[in-house]
């Protein structure tokens, strides 16, 4: 949700666009890794990584819902949380009204974050699929037709928007470009008020 801040805080209609797109992107991601995880929940009765292991070969399906909602979530080009954070990141780097170190330096501590994301949740998957094997969890059933469902509805969304994300932004387009003007015509009484004080 960092990238939402900012997008905003830009105060840019293309920062603010890339900030609605990423939230948008992030209900849909998120709650696309809450559901797999609770179906893990269901069939392991556990929460502790260690107590799983070799889960991509019992659970193939399940294995790929994780893995494609962990690489929507680490933003891989195709998938709506790249399109949402370039936007943003192009959003900054196009503002006039920040000086270029400072948006040298908030870019860096956003790239640390796009660095970090793929470390944690491609080390989870391995250990999580790759991992030892469990012999208690050799038997568990992999995703009914119910789930399989759920799933698509929630991953479906984050590859339309990753190719065309113009479906997306046609739904909040005039809505940022109406609050970037009253930002900027904010900063611009801000401006004027400080030169007449």
């Amino acid at each position: 949700m960092g990238f939402v801040l900012l997008g905003i805080g830009a105060v840019d209609a293309l920062g603010i666009s890339g900030a609605m797109l990423q939230m948008i992107s992030h209900g849909l991601i998120a709650a696309a890794m809450f559901f797999v995880t609770g179906s893990f929940y269901e069939r392991t009765n556990t929460l502790s990584i260690p107590n799983m292991g070799g889960l991509a070969k019992v659970l193939p399906i399940t294995f790929a819902f994780f893995l494609a909602s962990s690489l929507a979530s680490l933003a891989l080009p195709g998938m709506s949380g790249f399109i949402s954070e370039i936007t943003v990141f192009l959003g900054i780097t196009s503002q006039e009204g920040f000086s270029s170190i400072f948006r040298s330096i908030t870019i860096l501590i956003a790239a640390i974050g796009l660095v970090l994301t793929p470390i944690y949740l491609l080390s989870m998957c391995r250990r999580v699929f790759f991992g030892p094997r469990i012999p208690a969890l050799a038997t568990v059933k992999e995703m009914n037709g119910r789930e399989l469902t759920i799933g698509f509805s929630l991953l479906l969304p984050t590859l339309v928007i990753g190719f065309w994300p113009k479906i997306a932004i046609n739904l909040y387009e005039s809505s940022t470009n109406a609050l970037s003007q009253q930002l900027s015509l904010a900063k611009l009484v801000g401006m004027i008020t400080t030169l007449v004080n």
